[in-house]
């Protein structure tokens, strides 16, 4: 398992909380957009994230637009998995198709806290913070599969079709 440090926001964040639309590709370019992620709500996110590291949220995480790229950006800086509360279906869609594990939990988001540093195992769905260990659903194999080839897209372009 690797040590990741938990950032934790609250309810109801929105992709333009994520990424604002002034900051979007179009506007500031493919190669720094995600330099902007949380920028109004944590504006030092993006520079101190690193990959592995996890978000956790509360309900209705990524309602909004359907923005695909507010979760891109978070998939740039390197988060692996997002734990929340509730998703907003098509953010949570997003997630899947970029290759980002959501995972929802009450128990385990009211637990944890900004700034934890915990062992995280995607593969199996773990959480372990000073010694207390806490159990998501793993993802499916499908997921792992696409994970693999680095997102949903990448394996159908890969393999001409989505895994099973």
């Amino acid at each position: 398992m690797k040590t990741v440090r938990v950032w934790k926001f609250g309810d109801a964040v929105n992709t333009d909380d994520i990424l604002p639309g002034k900051y979007a590709p179009f506007m500031v370019g493919e190669d720094r957009f995600h330099t902007f992620a949380f920028a109004h709500l944590r504006p030092e996110f993006a520079q101190e994230v690193k990959p592995g590291d996890i978000v956790v949220a509360g309900w209705n995480m990524g309602l909004g637009s359907s923005r695909e790229y507010a979760p891109e950006a978070l998939k740039k800086l390197g988060i692996q998995a997002i734990i929340a509360k509730s998703f907003a279906r098509i953010f949570f869609r997003n997630l899947v198709n970029l290759g980002i594990v959501p995972f929802v939990s009450e128990e385990v988001v009211d637990a944890l806290e900004d700034g934890d540093r915990v062992q995280f195992d995607l593969q199996k769905g773990l959480v372990v913070r000073d010694g207390e260990v806490f159990r998501l659903t793993p993802p499916p194999p499908f997921l792992l599969e696409a994970l693999k080839a680095g997102s949903m897209l990448e394996y159908f372009k890969r393999h001409g079709r989505f895994p099973e």
